[in-house]
C-alpha cells in the first residue's frame, strides 16, 4: 500500500499559474498520494483575513504535513509570506519540516532564500519532484 503524503506548497499568489501545473503534475503521477494543505489564492482568509489570521491558517496547515514545497523562483526571495513560511516550517514546530526547493521551468536563478533553507533543490521535474517528497518527508 502506497504512503499518503500530507504536502504544503508553498507558492506567490500572484505567480499561482506554477501552483496550479505543479498541482496537475502531481496528480497526474501514478501511484503517488497526496493531500494538498496549501493555503488557495481564493481562500477566505487571504481575501479578508488580517495577516495574523493567515500566519495561523498557515501554520495550522503546515501542522499535520510531512514536507513543504516551495517555488524557487527569484520572487520567493522578496515574498513577505514565502520567508514566513520558510520561518514557520523550520521554527514553529518540535521538528522542523523538511524544505524541498522546485527551480521554474527554465530558469537559471533561483531565490537565494530558498536556496539557503531548502534541505534538498530539484528541477521542475514530476519524477525528481516526487523522489524528493518520498526521500525527504517526516
Amino acid at each position: 500500500m502506497s504512503k499518503t503524503y500530507n504536502i504544503f506548497i508553498s507558492h506567490s499568489w500572484e505567480y499561482s499559474d506554477a501552483y496550479d501545473l505543479l498541482c496537475k503534475m502531481l496528480n497526474e503521477k501514478s501511484c503517488f498520494f497526496y493531500n494538498n494543505h496549501s493555503v488557495p489564492k481564493d481562500d477566505p482568509i487571504h481575501t479578508n483575513g488580517t495577516d495574523k489570521q493567515l500566519n495561523i491558517a498557515i501554520t495550522n496547515k503546515m501542522s499535520n504535513c510531512h514536507i513543504v514545497l516551495i517555488m524557487a523562483g527569484k520572487y520567493s526571495t522578496y515574498s513577505k509570506w514565502i520567508n514566513k513560511e520558510i520561518d514557520i516550517a523550520k521554527n514553529d514546530f518540535l521538528r522542523a519540516k523538511p524544505i524541498v526547493g522546485i527551480k521554474p521551468w527554465a530558469n537559471k536563478q533561483i531565490s537565494s532564500v530558498v536556496k539557503d533553507n531548502a534541505d534538498v533543490i530539484v528541477g521542475w521535474n514530476t519524477n525528481s519532484i516526487v523522489q524528493a517528497i518520498k526521500d525527504y518527508s517526516l
